[in-house]
């Protein structure tokens, strides 16, 4: 009897919750065109069913309850929230190097926020956060204030700082030894190092890490070196202690033999790479390890430049550019990610236009976005197509942006977890 009392309570306890709670909003999105990212066509027309923060229904024609809000956005394009899978928050135009010396953390933290918002109303709904440059864990406030509504931007995964040995890629070279300034990286030169450093970025809110493998970078005509930081083993380690916590590990990587090292260790990205040896790519090809090409990066710099005419930049980015075709032709994998930043939040869909000018076509650049990119930041199943159960991420461009996808550089709505954050 005491059960049944109990459990009638229970019972009466769940229905004045639900009571309370107010009813979905349910959204009908309709447009004169809707994107399939997975077969790389446009259909006509286009609508999307929200309920709540989730979709519902998408496809030509959807069912339109009673009562939903209809949203008829004209002669545009329906497609998923794009993703960038390199970004810097806390870094803005300007002297990196010098941004954490001249800069708190707490101003870093704000103008992190603003990028975020920058970022969100570009239509770029996702994005992985590849290490803060000095300011720690302030990315995980950041990325934790998003989810609680308090600030707009992107659905975020976050690093904390990356890792770098002392002395290596981003430690602070070049200035007066007796200033003793901090290095842009949190270090570590060893393997136990490695893990005793991911475990604390870990306990502090790290989603996953991201490691320093090579730098600095040499182009001297044709032949391009970059020396390695860390050894397959450590970087097997790395990614051992990571799939302990079901985690993931991404590099930065320009060449070999990093890119060697870090492809048999089985990172889940390799960021930049410039160079991969025929090894290298065969082994990114069959353990689905994307590269991430970061070309609008040094197109920026290119344009510019801290010193010079920008010569050396065009000369890299043409470089990359040849060698980008090499592995489009091998098979790599590919996610997309801009390294902004260093330029301004908010321009970033650049990258999508220099990938297809550099010889990838617009559907699988599309793809390598949004599916590759979903899978990269494990929210296959959530973000990057517009299918039933995943989340109301949405955004509409004006044109199609299989035959032209500059057109993702000025969407003009954006829809995020059901909610409109942007109608032009």
């Amino acid at each position: 009897m005491r059960h049944r009392i109990l459990a009638a309570v229970l019972a009466c306890c769940t229905l004045a919750v639900q009571a309370q709670q107010p009813p979905a909003t349910v959204t009908v999105l309709h447009a004169a065109r809707i994107l399939d990212v997975a077969d790389g066509k446009v259909l006509s027309p286009g609508e999307v069913l929200v309920v709540g923060e989730r979709i519902r229904e998408a496809g030509t024609h959807v069912t339109h309850p009673a009562g939903a809000a209809v949203i008829d956005l004209g002669d545009t394009t329906l497609m998923p929230g794009l993703i960038d899978a390199h970004v810097h928050l806390f870094l803005h135009p300007g002297a990196e190097d010098l941004q954490t010396v001249e800069e708190s953390v707490p101003q870093r933290t704000l103008s992190a926020a603003a990028a975020a918002k920058a970022d969100v109303l570009a239509g770029f709904t996702a994005e992985r956060d590849m290490g803060t440059e000095g300011a720690k864990c302030a990315d995980v406030a950041v990325r934790n204030a998003i989810n609680e509504g308090s600030i707009p931007g992107p659905r975020m995964r976050v690093s904390c700082n990356a890792i770098d040995i002392v002395g290596g890629h981003e430690d602070a070279i070049g200035y007066n030894p007796a200033q003793h300034l901090l290095s842009n990286a949190d270090y570590a030169n060893t393997a136990d190092e490695i893990v005793a450093v991911m475990r604390e970025q870990r306990k502090d809110g790290a989603d996953f890490t991201k490691i320093y493998e090579t730098g600095r970078d040499h182009l001297e005509g044709d032949t391009f070196t970059t020396p390695y930081q860390y050894s397959e083993a450590q970087l097997a380690a790395a990614v051992t202690e990571a799939h302990r916590t079901g985690s993931r590990v991404g590099v930065h990587c320009t060449g070999e033999p990093g890119a060697s090292y870090a492809a048999e260790a089985g990172v889940a990205s390799i960021d930049h790479a410039y160079v991969l040896s025929p090894a290298t790519m065969k082994l990114m090809q069959e353990k689905q390890i994307y590269a991430v090409p970061t070309f609008a990066i040094v197109e920026y710099f290119a344009e510019h430049p801290a010193h010079g005419d920008g010569t050396g930049y065009r000369r890299e980015l043409d470089f990359h550019a040849a060698q980008f075709k090499k592995q489009i032709a091998a098979g790599v994998p590919f996610a997309v990610g801009s390294d902004v930043g260093p330029f301004p939040h908010g321009t970033q869909a650049r990258e999508f236009e220099l990938m297809v000018k550099y010889g990838m076509p617009a559907a699988d650049v599309l793809r390598s976005d949004l599916i590759n990119g979903a899978k990269l930041l494990d929210w296959a199943d959530a973000i990057g197509q517009l299918k039933p159960g995943f989340y109301a991420d949405v955004i509409a461009v004006s044109g199609d942006p299989l035959k032209d996808i500059g057109v993702l550089k000025k969407p003009v709505f954006v829809m995020k977890n059901g909610e409109v954050l942007r109608k032009d």
